[in-house]
């Protein structure tokens, strides 16, 4: 039976109910201690028990982002909700509620355990994101369509299912419709499945199952190549040179140029245009990929120099320091032990200057290793401007040519139909531009100006998008540098400071005695 609104009034969840239930937990749950010592922190809360609590509405949880088990069962819960911050949840109890569809678990990726049971679900659906669940409760709810159980296929690990108490149990096919689709299932209704049940389904509804996998098995291989084809794109994205491997953008130069269009039908116009121009993108392309794979060679060897440089530098200050501090304790013993004034001064002051040239030496080495740093950034960002230019410079003159070779054209044709020497007919839409020079002129150069906006949009993405990245790169590459850098100055720093403060503290105690 589903749970009714009874005498008490329907309550929706609030601080005052979660503080309450969170110390209610008892002294043997972490939380529950927490919430009595030293005030609760729901960050901290794994488990959290709500049932009974005459629940109309799920909220205020966004606070437990740690919880892995909540107990929301025998409320009168209508919708699924408040519980996308809960992305560590692996069991979830909803059973007994009100609940009339399956909705608002998308970012629970984790939840292995779902109960749903006793509610008002007609229709099993929306649970695509929980690729890791295992046990499905869905008893005692209004499922009366077998194809229900075909959708429950998706989930590989799932191996324990109730679906008894709705119209679709009553079928008498139902165990053995069950266990025909969902091989894997290892309990159904509380009860384990029995390999002669098995193999009594499967043989059953094998025909079914056979065509069932084939057109899975199809529509696995449209995912994936559909997959496919996004990772291949999104690597022609990162090399800047997304659909130039085709005649994409030839075809757009033409989309919205209406006297193009026309003079296309020109003899050798097809010819010189789409086989040349396909043919230039696809070697910016292919060079585009090429350097995309320099790019990343070079950033592994900028990487590799880098941590090479840090340790060689990091050697040698190691050296310096080992070499000082060998001389550090007799220099102090020394001048501990120094009864003239003169002599104890002068070794003050000695022992002074080698601090400070330990200091100047490993500042330098610091030095050294961002100048390193700094021929290599430039060095990135060089290969970037080689790539846009080479994009520019083929594509101007490409479309540069094209113009010329068009208006040529254009003009022979022309005078041939001025002369009446024209040997095929032109199309109607074509016969107006050929009145005089001034009509094709204006036409070839409209559409000449079409062609070069189109390529300088490209040109502009191109070139926005690398130097996005370059400057990405470079600002992040700057960044962990000048973090670094900090870290390494402020070693050196503390590290000399104490040097230092114990020769003062020599020369503090020289002066009381």
């Amino acid at each position: 039976m589903h749970r009714l609104y009874n005498s008490l009034e329907p309550r929706v969840m609030d601080e005052d109910m979660l503080k309450l239930a969170v110390g209610e937990q008892g002294p043997r749950e972490e939380a529950g201690q927490l919430a009595r010592q030293e005030g609760i922190l729901f960050k901290d809360v794994l488990s959290l028990r709500l049932d009974f609590q005459n629940i109309l509405r799920i909220d205020s949880l966004w606070e437990f982002e740690n919880l892995t088990k909540l107990q929301l069962d025998n409320n009168i819960i209508e919708k699924i909700e408040g519980l996308e911050q809960l992305v560590h949840l692996v069991w979830l109890d909803l059973s007994f509620n009100n609940i009339e569809a399956i909705e608002g678990l998308d970012t629970l990726v984790n939840l292995e355990d779902l109960s749903l049971f006793n509610n008002r679900i007609s229709k099993i659906d929306s649970l695509d994101a929980l690729v890791k669940l295992q046990v499905l409760s869905l008893g005692n709810n209004q499922i009366g369509n077998m194809m229900n159980i075909i959708y429950l296929r998706r989930f590989k690990d799932l191996r324990t299912l109730s679906l008894s108490g709705n119209p679709i149990a009553e079928s008498e096919d139902y165990k053995m419709f069950v266990c025909a689709y969902l091989p894997d299932l290892v309990y159904l209704d509380f009860h384990r499945i029995d390999d002669h049940m098995k193999e009594m389904a499967e043989s059953k509804h094998q025909y079914s199952i056979d065509e069932l996998k084939h057109r899975e098995n199809l529509i696995q291989s449209r995912l994936e190549d559909e997959q496919a084809q996004q990772e291949e794109l999104e690597k022609h994205k990162a090399a800047f040179v997304e659909h130039l491997n085709g005649s994409f953008l030839f075809d757009s130069m033409y989309t919205e140029d209406v006297e193009g269009n026309k003079l296309a039908y020109l003899p050798g116009i097809s010819e010189l245009l789409q086989d040349k121009f396909v043919i230039i993108c696809l070697n910016i392309f292919e060079y585009g990929l090429k350097q995309q794979e320099k790019r990343k060679l070079e950033l592994d060897t900028f990487n590799e120099c880098v941590q090479e440089a840090i340790q060689e530098n990091q050697e040698q200050g190691k050296h310096r320091i080992a070499k000082f501090e060998e001389k550090h304790l007799l220099s102090l013993n020394a001048i501990r032990d120094e009864s003239e004034l003169t002599n104890f001064e002068m070794k003050i002051v000695e022992y002074g200057k080698d601090i400070t040239e330990l200091f100047n030496v490993l500042m330098t080495l610091e030095m050294q290793l961002v100048e390193q740093l700094e021929e290599t950034i430039n060095m990135f960002e060089r290969n970037i401007i080689d790539l846009v230019a080479l994009f520019i410079e083929n594509c101007r003159d490409l479309e540069n040519h094209h113009h010329e070779k068009l208006l040529e054209i254009s003009i022979n044709t022309l005078e041939k139909i001025l002369k009446g020497d024209v040997d095929e007919d032109l199309p109607d839409d074509l016969r107006p531009l050929f009145v005089d020079k001034d009509t094709i002129f204006n036409a070839v150069g409209a559409s000449h100006d079409i062609h070069l906006l189109k390529i300088d949009n490209r040109e502009d993405e191109l070139v926005t998008r690398a130097n996005s990245w370059c400057t990405h790169l470079v600002d992040t590459i700057h960044k962990n540098e000048i973090m670094r850098n900090r870290r390494r100055v402020k070693e050196i720093n503390q590290y000399i400071d104490h040097m230092q403060n114990e020769l003062d503290s020599l020369e503090c105690s020289d002066v009381i005695d």
